[in-house]
């Protein structure tokens, strides 16, 4: 029951597609990530990840019932264009759920035959906390780390600087393990965040950086910072709302244990 299964609800050709780890991260980082792609690109819903340790919660949109954790892709796509699959979910794993959680989407992407897997996420950095004109003007970093050669590569064609010393922690943590002992192209992105609430602006810088390595539209900061803004907002409701859902449903009922 620990194990993590990974339901497909639509077939969809995923070969050679880059998959994005959207869990939960300092600043929210990746769930704004996540939700950014999904709407820019228009994805679609194919997958459901299920588990016998998720909390029993529904999330409804627009009147339909999704997953606590989804998979989405871009249907359609033509010849040249890359394809992008997104993991996302408004849900903070527990740390029993880490490990699984890692590995199947490991599994899903060696099974799917995707190219690579990228991870965004919030790195706390001493001081004070950035402005807005310093991440328009390109003064708060992006560090990134790769589990092999070739995606070391990759991460070269963005504006991030090497991450040479430290601890990632999480999903992260796992997919960068796994792809260093399966041979699997891992990159993970960290901006500087501010723990304590959802952070657009260092989400941003790594969706800059993501469009530099793989889709190429020359994204924007100063409107991208904006709509992550809204972004941010609706997720801070959401993330709210989950983990009120997930404690309710991990309390014991009276006479059972």
């Amino acid at each position: 029951m620990d194990e993590v299964e990974i339901v497909e609800l639509r077939k969809m050709d995923l070969r050679n597609a880059v998959i994005i780890d959207g869990f939960p991260s300092v600043g929210l980082v990746s769930s704004i990530v996540a939700n950014y792609l999904i709407a820019l690109l228009k994805l679609e819903y194919i997958a459901v990840m299920d588990s016998g340790l998720f909390p029993t919660v529904s999330l409804i949109r627009n009147s339909e019932p999704l997953g606590p954790a989804r998979v989405y892709a871009r249907p359609g796509i033509k010849p040249g264009e890359q394809q992008v699959v997104v993991f996302s979910t408004e849900l903070q794993p527990s740390a029993n759920l880490l490990r699984p959680l890692g590995r199947a989407i490991i599994d899903f992407a060696e099974e799917q035959r995707c190219s690579l897997i990228i991870s965004a996420g919030g790195l706390i950095v001493e001081g004070e906390e950035p402005e807005r004109d310093e991440v328009e003007k390109g003064e708060v970093s992006v560090y990134g780390i790769a589990s092999t050669e070739k995606a070391d590569k990759m991460l070269a064609t963005a504006d991030a600087k090497p991450f040479t010393e430290g601890v990632i922690s999480g999903t992260a943590g796992v997919l960068l393990n796994e792809g260093r002992r399966r041979g699997i192209d891992v990159i993970t992105l960290l901006a500087e965040a501010r723990p304590d609430m959802a952070d657009a602006r260092a989400a941003a810088l790594i969706l800059t950086a993501i469009d530099q390595m793989i889709m190429h539209l020359s994204l924007n900061v100063e409107p991208l910072c904006k709509e992550a803004e809204r972004l941010e907002a609706q997720l801070k409701v959401l993330h709210k709302d989950a983990e009120k859902k997930s404690r309710e449903t991990a309390e014991p009922v009276a006479g059972y244990h």
